[in-house]
């Protein structure tokens, strides 16, 4: 699979201000345009196909639809988007933070920083929102979160309790993906990666009333040889999952897209039974693929965590790739 073209994804003047454009995490289409979501806000976005490039961006708060634990104005790491069933569902990485180094700092303060982790509410939630058609936008949802989150479910599991308390970016837990197929969710695992093999659960949330979610009974766990690598989204396709797999740490690359037969699936999914789609490209301390969403004409569309100053247009958009499959 090679890239064939790229597309312009046009943003608003308070969408560029707040650098969503050049933080996107998450993306899927439908046939209103493209729901796009960035890792530094607690907003989903929406563009509409002018006929050239996607543009027309609308705004939707997160905290209009359902009761956020932290409020509306903490970001909630939103990394994957799914589309189904007249829902549109959005989860957060799950993800405990740890402080960066800034740039000439001294160097007792980044120790500091470096032994200082923060736990961000709003990051703990798996949101599902109904579509009004007529309006093309979302309607008041159901949300889990607060102690019924999935960490907290996870909490005397025997593979991934010991990387609770690890920030995402060491090997923590950090979900990164997400797809509904039926009653099934699965959601993608950036991290932990164990000893090679990266992680899938699935879940089946179901209502609980009062703008709750809840799980119905027990999740499962896949375990994906992915050379190491840890998910970074996941897109159903044509019966099957694409998974869009990179370093689980602060790196620049590999990324590839693998295609998983999940309906066939097995507790331990080898490397022999994922077909290997494509290799990404990536930059150096830039172009990070992180979403991707196949497209009416059965293409595969990948945007990018920072990308490259080649990426941003004089419109102030940025450029999304397209691939064919």
């Amino acid at each position: 699979m090679g890239s064939v073209e790229q597309v312009e994804l046009r943003f608003e003047e308070h969408a560029r201000a707040s650098r969503t454009h050049t933080n996107l995490s998450a993306l899927r289409r439908d046939d209103t345009g493209l729901w796009l979501a960035g890792d530094e806000t607690a907003t989903i976005e929406h563009l509409a196909w002018t006929g050239s490039h996607y543009a027309d961006q609308r705004t939707f708060e997160l905290a209009d639809y359902v009761d956020l634990p932290a409020g509306r104005h903490d970001e909630a790491d939103i990394e994957g988007l799914a589309r189904a069933d007249g829902h549109l569902w959005a989860v957060g990485s799950h993800s405990l933070k740890r402080r960066r180094v800034k740039p000439g700092q001294d160097q007792d303060r980044s120790a500091r920083r470096l032994a200082t982790v923060v736990r961000e509410e709003n990051r703990f939630i798996l949101v599902r929102l109904p579509l009004d058609p007529a309006a093309n936008a979302p309607a008041r949802g159901a949300i889990l979160s607060g102690r019924d989150n999935l960490a907290a479910q996870l909490a005397r599991d025997e593979h991934l309790a010991p990387f609770l308390a690890l920030p995402g970016k060491d090997n923590g837990l950090d979900v990164e993906g997400i797809a509904v197929v039926g009653e099934r969710v699965y959601l993608g695992l950036r991290g932990p990666v164990l000893r090679g093999w990266a992680v899938v659960l699935e879940i089946r949330p179901v209502d609980a009333g009062g703008g709750r979610l809840r799980l119905d009974g027990p999740y499962r766990k896949h375990f994906l040889d992915l050379g190491g690598l840890g998910v970074r989204d996941l897109c159903p396709h044509g019966g099957d999952l694409l998974v869009l797999a990179g370093p689980t740490m602060s790196l620049d690359g590999p990324a590839r897209v693998l295609r998983w037969p999940a309906r066939r699936a097995r507790g331990v999914v080898p490397a022999s039974e994922l077909e290997r789609v494509a290799e990404l490209p990536y930059g150096e301390g830039c172009d990070h693929p992180e979403g991707m969403a196949v497209i009416e004409d059965g293409r595969l569309m990948v945007v990018y965590d920072s990308p490259s100053p080649a990426r941003i247009t004089p419109a102030g958009g940025v450029l999304a790739d397209v691939f064919t499959l």
